[in-house]
C-alpha cells in the first residue's frame, strides 16, 4: 500500500507519521511518500519520519520528494494538507479582516474565502493529476476550508473525502469524562465544517451528554470559551468554532488585543523544525501539541483503512448531503457520521435539525456555494458577493471593504485579480 502526503513537509506530518506507526495493523503502510515543494523543511520532517517508523518497528519505507507526479504515482491514497502561501498567507487572513471590524480567521468570515481561494485551483489542478495517475486512488481532504474544498473536488467528480479533527477531539475528551473507551462513544454531530454541534452521546445506545452537561458543563465551557449557561440552555455542545458567531465583537476585540494564531504557529513551527533536526530525535515532540491537530493521525488512519480495506464502519466525514439534511442541495457538503467503504461515504440518517441551527447551515452552506463559485470563476463580484452572503458580514459597506482587502493582500495568488 502506498500513501502519498501532500503538504508533507509541514510540521504536522510526525504526528500523521506516528499514528501510521502506531496503528500499522489496520492500515499496513509499504510506503509513505512526503511530497512538498519547500526542500529544507521536507528534509527535516523527512528525516524525523524515517526514524519514528525505525524506532516503533514499522517495516514501511518513507520517501520524500519535491516532484508531485512523482509522488503521487501508483499511490492508493492521497493525503491533502496543504497551506498555499503558507504562515504569511495565514497571518493577513488573521489580520486584515480586523479592519473592518471582522473576526480575522483561517477558515471562517473573509479571511477563510481568501483561503479557499487560493486554495482550490491548486487542490483541483493536484487531483487531476492524481487522477491521471490513478484513477482509483482516494482522495482524503484535511485543506482548509474543508467544506469548500471537499465541495470543490466532488463537483469535479473526484473520489474524495473531507476529514476533520473536531469529532474525534470530542469523542476522546467525552469517553475520557465517562471513562469509557473511544470506541464506545458515538455522536450525533451535526452540520457544516467548522459549523457543528454535538447533540447526543451515545453510549450502548444511551445518550449521556445531559449527564455530561450536568457534571462537566464547566469544564466543557472553558474549553470552548464559551457561557455555561449558553451550554446548558441549548442541551448541546457546539464546536469551538461557533464562538466566531455566537460572540462575534467579543473576539474582534480579543484579537485585537494579542498576537494573531498564525505569529505564534509560525513561532512554534520554527522550534519544531528546530527539534526535528536533530539526528538523535525519533518521535514526536511534546511541543507538536501545541501546533494543533490533536487526533489528526488517529483519524486518517481510521478514514484510509475504512476507504481502502472496505470496513464499512461509521465516520465523521465531509461528504455530499444527498437528502440526509432535506432543507439543503443535494450537492452540499455537510460533516456529519457517515459509513466509509470502498464505494464512498453514505451519511447516516439524521434526526431534524432544530431551527437555530439549521437556520445557521442553511446561510452557510450559501455562502460556501457561492465561494466556491468565487474560486473557480474569479471576479471581484464574485467575491464582494459571497462576502455580502455570509452572516458574520452581510452588509454592503463591510463587504465591499473586505472585498478590496482580500484582493490587495493575494493578488499574487489569483492571477485574475
Amino acid at each position: 500500500m502506498k500513501l502519498t502526503v501532500v503538504g508533507g513537509g509541514s510540521t504536522y506530518t510526525p504526528e500523521l507519521v506516528d499514528g501510521f506507526a502506531r496503528l500499522r495493523d489496520s492500515l499496513p503502510v509499504d510506503e509513505l511518500v512526503l511530497v512538498d515543494p519547500a526542500a529544507d523543511r521536507l528534509e527535516l520532517v523527512g528525516g524525523l519520519a524515517q526514524r519514528i517508523f525505525a524506532k516503533q518497528g514499522h517495516p514501511g519505507k518513507v520517501t520524500t520528494t519535491s516532484d508531485l507526479d512523482a509522488g503521487i504515482d501508483g499511490a492508493d491514497a492521497v493525503l491533502l494538507q496543504l497551506r498555499v502561501g503558507g504562515q504569511a498567507a495565514r497571518n493577513q487572513d488573521e489580520t486584515w479582516p480586523l479592519e473592518c471590524g471582522c473576526v480575522g480567521q483561517e477558515t471562517t468570515g473573509a479571511g477563510g474565502l481568501a483561503k479557499a481561494l487560493r486554495t482550490v485551483p491548486v487542490v483541483l489542478d493536484i487531483a487531476e493529476r492524481v487522477r491521471r495517475s490513478n484513477p482509483d486512488a482516494w482522495i482524503v481532504d484535511f485543506t482548509n476550508p474543508v467544506g469548500i474544498v471537499t465541495r470543490a473536488l466532488l463537483s469535479e467528480g473526484h473520489k474524495a473525502v473531507g476529514l476533520c479533527n473536531v469529532a474525534i477531539g470530542f469523542q476522546r475528551r467525552f469517553a475520557r469524562l465517562l471513562g469509557v473507551t473511544p470506541e464506545e462513544v458515538a455522536l450525533d454531530h451535526v452540520g457544516l465544517n467548522h459549523l457543528t454541534w454535538e447533540r447526543a452521546v451515545r453510549v450502548d445506545g444511551v445518550d449521556r451528554l445531559p449527564s455530561l452537561l450536568a457534571s462537566h458543563v464547566g469544564e466543557l465551557a472553558d474549553d470552548l470559551h464559551l457561557p455555561a449557561s449558553l451550554l446548558l440552555q441549548l442541551g448541546v455542545v457546539p464546536s469551538y468554532y461557533l464562538r466566531y458567531f455566537y460572540a462575534h465583537d467579543e473576539v474582534v476585540r480579543e484579537l485585537l488585543e494579542k498576537p494573531s494564531r498564525a505569529a505564534e504557529v509560525a513561532a512554534i513551527e520554527k522550534q519544531l523544525l528546530d527539534l526535528y533536526a536533530d539526528p538523535a530525535l525519533d518521535e514526536k515532540p511534546a511541543l507538536l501539541e501545541q501546533r494543533g491537530g490533536a487526533y489528526y493521525s488517529e483519524a486518517a488512519v481510521a478514514l484510509a483503512s475504512s476507504l481502502l480495506n472496505d470496513t464499512g464502519d461509521v465516520q465523521v466525514v465531509n461528504t455530499l448531503n444527498n437528502g440526509a439534511l432535506p432543507f439543503l442541495p443535494d450537492d452540499a457538503v455537510i460533516e456529519v457520521p457517515a459509513t466509509v467503504g470502498a464505494s464512498g461515504t453514505t451519511p447516516l440518517p439524521i434526526s431534524p435539525l432544530e431551527p437555530l441551527y439549521a437556520g445557521l447551515v442553511a446561510n452557510v452552506t450559501a455562502y460556501e456555494n457561492l465561494a466556491l463559485d468565487a474560486a473557480l470563476k474569479g471576479g471581484a463580484d464574485r467575491v464582494f458577493t459571497a462576502l455580502l452572503a455570509h452572516p458574520l458580514i452581510g452588509q454592503i459597506e463591510s463587504a465591499q471593504a473586505l472585498t478590496d482587502k482580500l484582493l490587495a493582500h493575494n493578488r499574487e495568488y489569483l492571477p485574475w485579480a
